[in-house]
């Protein structure tokens, strides 16, 4: 524990950090334990005043009006998302989700029959079925890489693939939404930037977890969502386009008077930077809050908060292991702060709705929403445990407390 949760011990620095983190985290007042940080983690107080703050403008001035007095702050928030993940704010674009930027990315390639994907087998359930959809309806070929025996995948998989047959693109999700899996993106970008390849990767669950540097992993595209490991509201995301995928023409296929201008009754021109992949409508609160966000993110630290997030969960996955009725479902060379578990006997749900009736927050994944993963390690379910760095290790305690009581009432420990 740390020093603030036991008996009169002294107060560190890092437990006075928490203290403070926990304050800034209108849930923690009520008692509840939330531990669904990989599903939304809750804004701290900066965020949400700011969210609010323009909500209340908008009510007063009008939304249009409300957006050209705060146009400075608005267009900031895309220097905030460069200086977040490492690239210039020319090559960043504000977009709905992470789901949206990505099929704004996938959008842009001119894919046709016989045209392969490379991805993996862990990669988020959205983007599986996009690619399912462009197999369906552009004759693509999609190719997954396999996985190394202790998990993750192969990069040397994924170069035999590369060299086998050019595929015009590779894709993957640096943390998968279903375990503590982190990828070696890197890795895979050295071989894509190697072969002359666009990589897309899916950085949902990794940024604000994880120190996340554009330019380390080469690659084309990043898409990524404010509700997660970054504390942001819901509703609004970020992409990043490289300079090489910029200057290739890449475009998305529907674009938006935003991103490009009319310039002939036959023709129009895409805006030169990452713009392009944007639309015209914005819910510019959430794209205030998204900015609030990442700045509460670098004052905390990243590199920080990644290291106690990332003990947390490897507490959990400890205890969690030691108990009967419970068969923890990571793998992976480096794992983070997503930790999975299968509920010998039960369904993960079930699981979730008792440990919310006690006050514990934490999430299920069935088997749709991560077939291959799940079916991979022989289980139906998974119930979702994801610390973050305001959670505390007396947190953790409670969630196994918990759920070993609940399990011996259904008669499995």
């Amino acid at each position: 524990m740390t020093g603030s949760e036991t008996s009169g011990g002294p107060v560190g620095d890092e437990d006075r950090l928490v203290e403070g983190w926990r304050r800034d985290t209108p849930l923690v007042a009520t008692g509840r334990v939330h531990l669904n940080n990989a599903g939304a983690s809750p804004m701290p107080r900066p965020v949400v005043d700011r969210v609010v703050e323009h909500l209340r403008l908008e009510a007063e001035m009008g939304g249009y009006e409300a957006a050209a007095a705060c146009a400075e702050e608005i267009a900031s928030v895309r220097g905030e998302v460069a200086r977040l993940v490492g690239v210039r704010e020319r090559n960043v674009a504000l977009v709905e989700s992470t789901t949206a930027g990505y099929a704004q990315a996938l959008s842009a390639f001119d894919f046709g029959p016989g045209d392969v994907i490379v991805t993996t087998r862990n990669d988020y359930v959205s983007n599986q079925l996009m690619f399912l959809s462009l197999v369906r309806r552009r004759g693509v070929e999609v190719q997954r890489a396999d996985d190394l025996p202790g998990g993750g995948v192969d990069p040397e998989s994924v170069r035999s693939l590369l060299r086998r047959r050019r595929p015009a693109l590779v894709a993957l999700t640096l943390v998968p939404t279903g375990s503590g899996l982190v990828q070696p993106g890197a890795a895979v970008g050295e071989l894509c930037a190697t072969h002359g390849v666009p990589y897309l990767v899916d950085a949902c669950q990794a940024v604000g977890q994880l120190v996340v540097d554009a330019g380390e992993l080469r690659c084309d595209f990043l898409c990524a969502s404010a509700r997660k490991f970054l504390r942001g509201p819901r509703g609004v995301g970020f992409m990043t386009v490289s300079d090489s995928a910029l200057g290739s023409g890449l475009v998305p296929l529907f674009p938006d008077l935003h991103g490009a201008t009319w310039t002939t009754p036959e023709s129009f021109e895409p805006v030169p930077d990452a713009r392009r992949f944007e639309n015209w409508e914005f819910p510019y609160a959430l794209v205030l809050g998204l900015g609030a966000a990442i700045r509460y993110a670098l004052a905390a630290g990243i590199g920080c908060t990644t290291a106690r997030a990332a003990r947390l969960a490897a507490l959990a996955r400890l205890r969690l292991g030691e108990l009967d009725g419970v068969r923890v479902l990571d793998r992976g060379d480096r794992l983070g702060a997503i930790v999975a578990v299968e509920l010998l006997g039960a369904d993960a749900r079930s699981g979730l709705l008792a440990l919310r009736e006690r006050g514990i927050q934490t999430s299920a994944l069935e088997r749709s929403g991560a077939l291959l993963e799940l079916d991979d390690r022989g289980a139906r379910s998974a119930l979702r445990i994801s610390p973050h760095y305001f959670n505390t290790e007396g947190e953790i305690d409670r969630l196994v407390r918990e759920l070993a009581k609940w399990l011996a009432t259904q008669g499995r420990v």
